[in-house]
């Protein structure tokens, strides 16, 4: 192995989250592309990332945006050419950014040539390569399991003259990956990109990547224990289950545990875990600890803790707490929002004010590159941008389509084209001509990059100058976190140990300014030019006022002065 190689760098690096469609646009035709991500490395590098994420880009009929994949190994026309991201790879390269793309491991596209292959007869070289059953003797579907996106999960084959699984989408069947051919050429997929130099792999919906193979009926979930999600006034039926037999298979983690292993071929890169469902933190905290134990699964997994309404600082100490508390050694990763969910600012809103929002997204910034992990930002994290309401004609995404108008932000609200300038809207609104994939709203203007690049209280602003501070402090990247007791609900407090500091961080996740004694001995206050610090600290009392969404870093000098 090369003494050059950092084989854990992404312990503590920020990974910066890109979808593709609505990253950058560089031909006009209205949807984000990879050359678009390849004229914008710079400002990703600039803001302070050290990697990126690009969610799938390959060829696909896009009944679900990408992840409904018909060839791992090729680029949709629509973003550009497999040259075009042989040149994103090289700028980056020059840029030392790192570089992870998406595997959607579960399922493919109805028109991938396996699942042509596959449906075509019950004894061809394929045939096995998804999961298709016969149906009951009353000729419904072999089993009761749901469909994440509504519905049975099974649909009929005419061809076949059986059922085929489907976790999501009728058009996404699930692969077979207890047959072991599918594993090699899942692995064949993966090393192909590891030889066009891709720094690593973020993989899609891994727990629901096998089954049980007797095909048992989930049971239900008592009436008691059910409750909406995310703001829906509504139960799922998918919530109805306790999905015990078509999630989170035990030999799931045989099949990782080969990634890995290929993997481990490649020094230098890594493997990060989607492992969601429904379950409660604790029971998140021993999945994700199980799927990222060190040597053997993912390198870390992707924390799904705070992608829900507005945590209380309770919810992150019991999020990082519960992610630390095993004797199983893992690293965790942390993310506030993503393209799945509603856009954080909106999601935890409790202001009408501009400007409280503005501090507001300053703080949930350093928040989550403090918190000890991998932190990821999803484009727009770093411009305070909001969600907007996408009117019903113009909606793209099945899901928001399927639950509207409960959830009439759906996950095309997220998703909105990043505003690079302060006239794209006027570019995207006229529905009569030519636009966005999504339309970029008038009230994303103010949030524009060419705006807030020249001001300089802006999110972006205070974005890159943290994260330039962050790297000048080892122990918010490697350092050991311990939370701190208090007696403010409102206050996040906890302790960063690194080899030569230990910082004390505050955040006040409230909208009014808290007056609070310090928990423990400090010195000297870690200030950078836009910290929204306008309070007053007393060093011989500890009194300390942090204003609404204001937080601080204080050294723990007695600490400080050992490890000097």
């Amino acid at each position: 192995m090369s003494k050059n190689i950092d084989t854990d760098w992404w312990k503590g690096a920020v990974i910066y989250q890109i979808y593709p469609r609505s990253f950058r646009d560089s031909n006009g035709d209205g949807i984000g592309d990879l050359p678009g991500i390849t004229e914008k490395l710079d400002y990703i590098r600039d803001l302070g990332a050290d990697g990126i994420w690009i969610c799938p880009f390959f060829k696909s009929p896009m009944k679900d945006f990408g992840y409904d994949v018909a060839d791992y190994c090729d680029v949709d026309p629509i973003f550009g050419t497999l040259d075009d991201f042989k040149r994103l790879m090289e700028k980056a390269k020059k840029l030392d950014l790192k570089v992870i793309t998406d595997q959607v491991v579960n399922h493919t596209s109805d028109q991938h040539p396996w699942f042509k292959d596959s449906e075509s007869s019950k004894i061809g070289d394929k045939s096995d390569w998804y999961v298709w059953a016969d149906p009951k003797e009353d000729g419904t579907a072999p089993t009761n399991w749901l469909s994440k996106f509504g519905g049975p999960a099974w649909n009929f084959n005419m061809r076949r003259g059986q059922y085929y699984l489907h976790t999501f989408l009728p058009s996404m069947p699930d692969l077979n990956l207890h047959n072991p051919e599918v594993q090699d050429a899942f692995m064949d997929n993966m090393k192909f990109w590891l030889d066009l130099g891709v720094d690593g792999f973020r993989f899609d919906s891994v727990l629901f990547c096998m089954h049980d193979r007797y095909l048992k009926d989930n049971p239900h979930v008592p009436r008691r224990h059910l409750k909406p999600i995310e703001g829906r006034s509504f139960i799922e039926p998918y919530a109805m289950q306790d999905h015990v037999y078509d999630f989170n298979q035990p030999e799931a983690l045989g099949f990782i545990n080969r990634l890995r292993k290929l993997m481990d071929q490649h020094p230098g890169t890594f493997m990060v875990g989607e492992v969601s469902g429904t379950f409660s933190e604790e029971q998140a905290a021993d999945l994700s600890a199980k799927y990222s134990e060190e040597g053997k699964y993912f390198h870390t997994v992707y924390n799904f803790s705070f992608l829900g309404d507005a945590p209380t600082p309770d919810l992150f100490r019991q999020a990082v707490e519960n992610s630390t508390r095993h004797g199983i050694k893992s690293w965790p990763s942390w993310a506030l929002t993503n393209h799945d969910v509603s856009r954080t600012i909106t999601r935890w809103n409790r202001s009408n004010d501009p400007a409280q929002n503005r501090e507001m997204s300053k703080t949930l910034n350093a928040l989550l590159c403090s918190l000890y992990g991998t932190p990821f930002l999803y484009q727009g994290d770093e411009l305070g941008l909001p969600d907007f309401e996408v009117p019903y004609h113009l909606l793209q995404d099945p899901l928001a389509v399927y639950l509207w108008p409960e959830w009439k932000y759906g996950r095309d609200g997220g998703r909105s084209p990043l505003p690079w300038a302060e006239n794209d809207a006027e570019k995207t609104l006229d529905t009569d001509k030519a636009f966005n994939w999504l339309p970029v709203p008038p009230e994303h203007v103010p949030y524009a990059i060419e705006h807030q690049e020249n001001d300089p209280d802006s999110v972006l602003n205070f974005t890159k100058a943290f994260l330039k501070w962050r790297k000048q402090h080892p122990a918010l990247i490697h350092g050991e976190i311990t939370f701190v007791d208090h007696s403010e609900k409102d206050i996040v407090c906890f302790m960063r140990a690194g080899e030569k500091e230990t910082l004390l961080c505050l955040f006040n996740l409230s909208g009014t300014a808290i007056d609070m004694t310090i928990p423990v001995a400090v010195n000297d206050l870690e200030r950078i030019e836009n910290i929204p610090f306008t309070g007053t600290w007393e060093e011989t009392s500890h009194e300390l006022t942090l204003p609404a969404y204001g937080f601080c870093f204080l050294s723990m000098a007695s600490l400080n002065k050992n490890r000097a």
